[in-house]
């Protein structure tokens, strides 16, 4: 009855406010188990951390000590420490992301370059589900949004994942993986307020029959964001989502079934107010077949509405299956094999406002689209000595756009004791087309103007590219990985990147094509010293560097500059304090250089926490971010860009 009487609570919440009366609800109910104590505040050792077990890199656990990928884990207590309220604000903590706020509601975030609002070439995944659009082969951030009090890790990999995880996994892969439902029984209630807005999240998780689930409901209303001149911006965003997870067996061996729900609008203008709203389901099945051989087998439906009225109405809906299987040949191979079908049915309807005034139209042609992916994949990891393991991988991956293309990828591992990892790589990774690259048309409509369609002035900007082709890129990797001692660990990782094929354009009516090439190269590397027991040090550095040019035959006016807009050095510091078994103290600072193209001025953020452990489950926080100015611009060109502000915060976290 626990968990129907939560479902009624969460009915009623439109509101913030419901969300906070949702839990009032909730913790009156005479009838609910008694509290649990729920163990969430206390650190990892350095040691813990490198145990960590992780499966992005190859797709099967394996400790974060010994992959040989350029990944960085973003812990629980990492994002409790951090003050984040959303899962963009969470990816700052990776020294291997770019992560930069567009607006109230929007981010640009990359690995390796390639930076921009709808950047296409990393690979994001919840829990397995791909969550990237198959409008422009990116992700809409403002659509993912996860309760981060259930976050178990963020596995953060920069450089090339497609071998395994296929076509858009070019520069990164990001897989936030949340806790199962047998470690958040019990109840939690998180509530922040600060004056840019307010968020809150309230859980609760049980029994049922062998297994257990959760059930949970979050919130947020995020305020306008304002240029440099003072001016508000209509991007405030509000958003409403619930959802579900049950597990039984274990993660070996079990049953996952899980789904979220949500509503989200954005402040409105003259012409109506943006909305989207969305819903998931996904089921997993993974089976130990004997001691060496496990089969998993993964489903999820996923749906998308957003309808903006200054642009387009859109809705897509995606089928995956996903199949694979390991098992040890013999002692030397260790084989991974699989294969999947995605199938997404897009339908992009074109908003024309009668407006008496020359404007933007934005279409999609055909405006309904059916697309399909599937794939084959292998992997062999060998055992070469006890020290040295060889992974060579190759998929096959068809698209609707361009047919077939294969992705192969060689690792090279050494290890020269249990606390050392050398480790090198080459890859191969493409970024497949999108609809944006081959559907969508901008022109410039006036209604009721020149003779033209339905009597109309219309002006072609943008033509889809009937023959764009994939972006390819080849990668070299050389890493070193250490623990020397039980205080200090450290990764570094350079790498060089050669492209073919990338995006561009011609002067108006322009024709998407693929005639830009170039390389990028860079270091990044991170680290951590535990100075005493109650004293942490992290820090996390990376270089880029970047050559594009365009082909012999090229007109694209805006040259080889719309690749992205990257700094070329970003660094920062943290540090975690227990001031006592009571009272945490954590602060980060981050560096970015200034972007080029359009030119953003490089910025230094100063971000504050102190927390006070009111009783074992209670916690009290204070957050400030962005000390050092009142507000500064992170993307976008200056007579528009969003100016970040100072957030000053408070947070209860009280679970039971």
């Amino acid at each position: 009855m626990d968990a129907f009487r939560l479902l009624a609570c969460l009915r009623a919440g439109r509101g913030l406010h419901h969300v906070a009366g949702a839990a009032f609800c909730l913790l009156t109910q005479g009838a609910l188990a008694t509290p649990v104590t729920v163990a969430m505040f206390a650190d990892m050792s350095l040691e813990e951390l490198a145990e960590i077990e992780i499966t992005s890199v190859s797709k099967r656990g394996e400790r974060l000590q010994d992959a040989p990928a350029a990944i960085f884990v973003i812990t629980h207590t990492d994002i409790r420490r951090s003050g984040a309220s959303s899962l963009p604000e969470a990816l700052r903590l990776a020294p291997n992301l770019d992560v930069a706020r567009v607006s109230a509601n929007s981010y640009a975030i990359s690995a390796r370059g390639f930076n921009n609002a709808i950047g296409n070439k990393l690979l994001v995944l919840i829990d397995g589900r791909t969550v990237y659009t198959p409008l422009f082969s990116g992700v809409n951030w403002d659509a993912q949004h996860v309760m981060l009090e259930d976050v178990e890790r963020i596995e953060v990999i920069s450089g090339p994942g497609a071998t395994l995880w296929g076509a858009n996994a070019v520069n990164g892969v990001i897989n936030v993986i949340t806790k199962r439902a047998g470690e958040t029984q019990g109840g939690l209630l998180a509530v922040g307020k600060s004056n840019q807005g307010a968020d809150g999240a309230m859980r609760y998780g049980g029994k049922i029959g062998d297994g257990h689930y959760r059930i949970y409901g979050t919130g947020f209303n995020q305020d306008n964001s304002e240029t440099a001149n003072g001016t508000a911006l209509r991007d405030g965003w509000r958003n409403r989502q619930a959802g579900f997870r049950t597990d039984w067996g274990t993660p070996l061996d079990g049953i996952t079934v899980q789904g979220d729900v949500y509503d989200a609008r954005k402040d409105g203008t003259s012409l109506g107010t943006p909305t989207l709203s969305g819903a998931n389901l996904l089921a997993r099945l993974n089976r130990q077949l004997d001691a060496t051989s496990q089969l998993s087998i993964q489903a999820y439906y996923d749906q998308t509405k957003r309808d903006d009225p200054a642009s387009f109405r859109d809705q897509v809906d995606t089928v995956d299956l996903e199949v694979q299987h390991s098992f040890e040949l013999n002692t030397t191979h260790k084989i991974l094999w699989g294969g999947g079908t995605r199938y997404a049915w897009s339908d992009t309807q074109t908003h024309r406002n009668d407006l008496p005034i020359l404007q933007f139209l934005q279409e999609y042609r055909p405006a309904s689209r059916s697309l399909q992916w599937h794939n084959l994949f292998v992997q062999d990891e060998i055992s070469l000595s006890q020290e040295l393991k060889l992974t060579v991988g190759l998929k096959a991956e068809s698209n609707t756009y361009t047919g077939v293309e294969f992705l192969p990828g060689v690792r090279l591992a050494w290890k020269p004791d249990d606390k050392q990892l050398i480790w090198s790589s080459l890859s191969r990774a493409v970024r497949a087309p999108s609809r944006i690259d081959r559907d969508f048309f901008l022109s410039f409509y006036f209604p009721g103007g020149a003779p033209g369609p339905a009597g109309d002035f219309v002006f072609p900007l943008i033509n889809g590219g009937p023959n764009v082709r994939s972006e390819i890129a080849d990668v070299f990797e050389l890493g070193y990985r250490a623990q020397p001692s039980d205080r200090l660990s450290y990764s570094v990782t350079a790498y060089y990147s050669e492209y073919d094929h990338l995006r561009s354009g011609q002067p108006p009516p322009a024709v998407v094509q693929n005639m830009m090439e170039g390389t990028t190269y860079g270091v990044e590397s991170w680290g951590t010293y535990q100075l005493t027991e109650d004293w942490r040090l992290s820090a996390g550095m990376k270089t880029f560097r970047a050559r594009f040019r365009l082909k012999p035959g090229s007109l694209d006016p805006d040259g080889a500059t719309d690749a992205g807009n990257d700094a070329d050095l970003t660094w920062m510091l943290r540090s975690t304090l227990n001031l006592s078994s009571k009272h945490d103290f954590d602060v980060m600072v981050r560096r970015v250089a200034a972007l080029p193209s359009p030119a953003v001025p490089a910025y230094t953020a100063v971000d504050m926490r102190l927390a006070w452990r009111v009783t074992p489950d209670l916690e009290l926080s204070l957050i400030a971010q962005n000390l050092l100015d009142s507000a500064h611009p992170e993307f976008g060109a200056p007579a528009s860009w969003s100016e970040v502000g100072r957030r000053i915060g408070l947070k209860a976290l009280w679970s039971y």
